[in-house]
């Protein structure tokens, strides 16, 4: 960037004559400083992992993630790399770090305030970005919109920032219903002006893959809490790594979640939007799961999760499993395939596996499950211990019941 263009008006992407369009290291950074607010956020998570704690964490991961991908969207659409927009991609990278550090307490807390304040911030300097943008004659109306709708969800931020709770909850769902629906509102002007086909996509794929290394980074801190390895945490950290191998497999080469989304028609524009709606649920997933599998492999020999816990995590899995599903649903190739209604139901009768693993220990559970318990009965030889069946399983009480019918 030369003295002459420290400052440069925005010109619209799809009227550049360069086809090819690829993320720049700028970007990259970008993403990276909003991955390490994601994880900074995940850090009271992982001492409640509870109900509770998945809402604080929902809500704050929400904010974090909607902020990353309003920049994200406009930067797709406009390219103007001067002095005054790098300033200001500076100044939402500290509003990012400001956020994360106001992510420890509970949501009726002083530091909450300071969370969704902070978040004001970054709505405010996206709507600059936008009334710079309204120089562009032919997209003045879609900028427009989303000033003013980002502008409104701004100043409710800040009014929240200064009520205490419960008021503070009305004002933030009514926040966040401002700005989530205004990008439905432009879907028209969207048509006209739409995102670029490649470079959007190619951004979404590059966080999701930093946010899977911050799941592989768990994994990592659940292996470096053990001590002395058991079967069960060498097994537990192994498939936990292999889910990770799985979702990238998925993500990027079954439902090709990735590839170019082009927007001709209303009905692309819709798909468009579910497309990019559906990756708040999976990046969620990804982050809840990520803390759940890290406090498996740190157990104990013994130890297991609390049933709160357990469904914390199928719940998880299971909203991640849908948003990939939902999202490869959107891909061209998947509205191209015969029967693609039949085929998407039966993948979200995949859905049903993570909650039957979260299912308390009933009888039916026990017995599905019985051959695995009794393979570690089987293997306790090794220690000098006579095998036997697991206490209170399936089989003993069908033993037992047996037993008494004899004795009759």
């Amino acid at each position: 960037m030369n003295l002459q263009g420290l400052v440069q008006a925005p010109r619209l992407w799809v009227t550049d004559p360069r086809a090819d369009r690829r993320v720049t290291w700028m970007e990259l950074f970008f993403d990276l400083i909003f991955v390490a607010a994601v994880a900074e956020v995940g850090s009271p998570l992982r001492a409640d992992y509870s109900w509770p704690g998945l809402l604080r964490y929902s809500f704050l991961f929400v904010l974090i993630w909607w902020a990353w991908s309003g920049h994200t969207l406009y930067s797709t659409r406009f390219d103007h790399d001067d002095l005054v927009q790098r300033g200001l991609i500076l100044l939402q990278c500290f509003i990012a770090a400001v956020m994360a550090a106001n992510a420890k307490e509970a949501l009726d807390s002083r530091s909450s305030a300071g969370f969704g304040a902070a978040y004001a911030g970054m709505r405010i300097v996206l709507v600059l970005q936008y009334v710079r943008a309204r120089r562009l004659l032919e997209t003045r109306e879609l900028t427009t919109r989303y000033a003013i709708g980002f502008g409104t969800a701004a100043l409710l931020w800040i009014i929240s920032a200064l009520l205490d709770a419960p008021e503070r909850y009305w004002v933030w769902a009514l926040a966040l219903a401002v700005d989530f629906l205004t990008p439905w509102l432009a879907v028209k002007h969207s048509m006209k002006f739409p995102p670029d086909a490649t470079h959007f996509p190619e951004r979404f794929g590059l966080f999701t893959i930093i946010l899977l290394g911050e799941f592989v980074a768990a994994v990592m801190r659940g292996i470096e809490s053990q001590e002395y390895w058991s079967f069960s945490a060498a097994a537990t950290a192994f498939s936990s790594m292999a889910f990770a191998f799985v979702l990238r497999w998925w993500y990027f080469d079954v439902g090709q979640s990735a590839s170019e989304r082009h927007v001709r028609s209303k009905r692309h524009a819709i798909l468009f939007q579910v497309w990019h709606y559906a990756h708040l649920p999976l990046f969620l997933g990804i982050g809840v799961a990520g803390v759940g599998f890290e406090r498996m492999i740190s157990l104990q020999s013994g130890g297991r999760l609390t049933g709160g816990e357990s469904w914390v995590l199928c719940s998880a899995v299971a909203v991640l499993m849908a948003a990939l599903i939902s999202i490869g649903a959107t891909s061209e190739s998947s509205q191209k395939r015969r029967n693609r209604t039949r085929y998407l139901w039966a993948q979200y009768g995949l859905m049903a596996s993570p909650a039957f693993l979260a299912l308390p220990q009933s009888e039916f559970r026990e017995s599905f499950w019985w051959p695995a318990s009794w393979l570690r009965a089987l293997l306790k030889p090794s220690s000098g211990e006579v095998p036997s069946l697991p206490r209170n399983s399936f089989l003993e009480r069908h033993h037992i019941r047996s037993q008494s019918s004899l004795n009759r």
